[in-house]
């Protein structure tokens, strides 16, 4: 055999070689990708954090590490040959052990984060909601507690990293958009002036009642009460002045109902001059679009709502109902 064959030979020889480890590796690198990921020793579900700003070799990098794939240089290769590549999302992910870096690649270009929430009920003021937000430990930086009564209470998804002051000013939008839904088609004639109005009885109406389906009734009275220039008499707003609407923990004395104070709605004629908690939807529709009635008075009648009366002498006869369900209770009884 000549050696110019043989030199033929060994060249065809090595480039079948070159071309089987060139096959193997496309093998591993789509077993990579497409088979089963690493399996955690920490428990069925990894948590990654993806930084904002973080490029794809970043990305493969951080996954590696973090023991959710098995090869950043793989991750990255199929994240620019998939077109994934300018589409990942950063965030807070949660992946199944072993998950497949098919898988993987496809939750973050879809942005699947881990959600968070955080509810804020309704008659919560302003400074509960800071202490909420304060709570949660995935949210960033600090803000000042918002004006009373500017947000709605309702539940928020939160994402890892987020400002507090983003929660916050979201929080702010969604009430200013309901608040103007409302005003909108607010009865005529109402005895409330301006949106801000509006959010002070509701306020009012928010803390006077935990039963919904009152709402409407409660803020009917008070409605009625303003159009005659009566005093509103509401106690919650007495306990605002006091605590700014943290719980008293006592009953209301009769000197803190005797003082002077813009929150002191037995001495002071018309609304106080802010609301004194966050109201929500429901209480906000019912002020502004209360139904007809000539009740001018509630107290509350023993199974967590109240009894309403139309003249003063009824309304004694429910206070005295009222005071034997007291007295009853005091003594043990039922």
């Amino acid at each position: 055999m000549s050696r110019r064959r043989l030199s033929r030979r060994a060249a065809g020889g090595g480039a079948a070689i070159v071309a089987g480890l060139a096959l193997l590796a496309l093998l591993a690198g789509i077993w990579s990708y497409a088979g089963p990921g690493p399996r955690s020793d920490s428990g069925d579900v990894i948590s990654v954090v993806l930084e904002k700003g973080s490029g794809v070799q970043q990305i493969g990098e951080t996954l590696k590490e973090s023991g959710v794939i098995s090869s950043a240089s793989v991750f990255s290769a199929a994240a620019r040959i998939t077109g994934a590549a300018a589409d990942l999302k950063a965030g807070e992910y949660e992946f199944p052990s072993g998950a497949s870096m098919a898988r993987v690649l496809a939750d973050i270009r879809d942005g699947k984060v881990v959600r968070h929430q955080v509810t804020i009920p309704e008659g919560w003021t302003s400074g509960m909601v800071l202490d909420a937000l304060r709570a949660e430990a995935e949210l960033v930086g600090v803000v000042d507690e918002p004006p009373e009564g500017s947000i709605l209470p309702d539940t928020y998804r939160l994402e890892r990293g987020e400002s507090r002051a983003a929660v916050i000013q979201r929080m702010r939008e969604a009430r200013d958009k309901v608040l103007a839904d409302l005003w909108a088609t607010r009865q005529p004639d109402l005895p409330i002036e301006t949106p801000e109005e509006a959010v002070i009885l509701a306020s009012i109406v928010e803390k006077e009642t935990g039963v919904a389906a009152e709402r409407p009734r409660v803020a009917a009275v008070f409605v009625n009460r303003l159009r005659l220039g009566m005093a509103l008499q509401s106690d919650p707003t007495i306990i605002y002045g006091l605590t700014r609407g943290r719980p008293l923990g006592r009953g209301i004395r009769a000197s803190e109902l005797a003082a002077a104070g813009p929150y002191n709605s037995y001495k002071v004629v018309g609304l106080p001059p802010t609301p004194i908690a966050n109201p929500g939807r429901e209480a906000l529709a019912a002020v502004l679009d209360p139904p007809k009635s000539d009740e001018l008075f509630f107290v509350a009648d023993g199974s967590g709502g109240h009894a309403f009366a139309v003249t003063y002498e009824d309304h004694k006869r429910n206070v005295a109902r009222w005071r034997e369900i007291e007295r009853q209770k005091a003594s043990g009884g039922q």
